[in-house]
């Protein structure tokens, strides 16, 4: 079995981003050589988030409107006691997820026609990472 490692870093300039990875992930499914295994691709930070969805600007508007509705930033979470102001990034990371395992069939991702790899910023202007670990053969 083959497994391959990488890492992505990004330092946002809003503190509410996403941002399309696609092309970084399947650069690393290639690097890696792997023709049948999954690919994890996880956000290493709590106020962070990785999803597969379309790419569409229209609806990444929808996903961060949905999530401010959901769990609003501003509003004074508990988590505020520890003289944090990120709360609402740590709960919509919860609801996003994450990480997420894609498949590898014939050496590339095997996803939809419309999907796409996001990673989803909810606390930025610092420093973040994600990791992409490759395994199969």
């Amino acid at each position: 079995m083959k497994s391959h490692t990488a890492y992505l870093w990004f330092e946002t300039k809003a503190r509410r981003e996403f941002i399309n990875i696609q092309d970084k992930v399947e650069a690393a499914v290639k690097k890696a050589r792997v023709k049948e295994g999954f690919c994890f691709v996880g956000a290493m930070h709590t106020s962070a988030a990785i999803w597969v969805n379309d790419a569409d600007d229209g609806l990444l508007q929808d996903i961060e409107e949905f999530l401010q509705q959901l769990v609003p930033f501003g509003k004074k979470y508990r988590h505020h006691h520890t003289g944090e102001d990120n709360g609402d990034a740590h709960l919509k990371s919860l609801l996003v997820h994450p990480q997420v395992i894609l498949p590898i069939t014939g050496g590339k991702l095997d996803l939809g026609p419309w999907q796409q790899v996001y990673y989803g910023e909810f606390d930025g202007k610092r420093k973040k990472r994600v990791v992409i670990k490759v395994i199969g053969e």
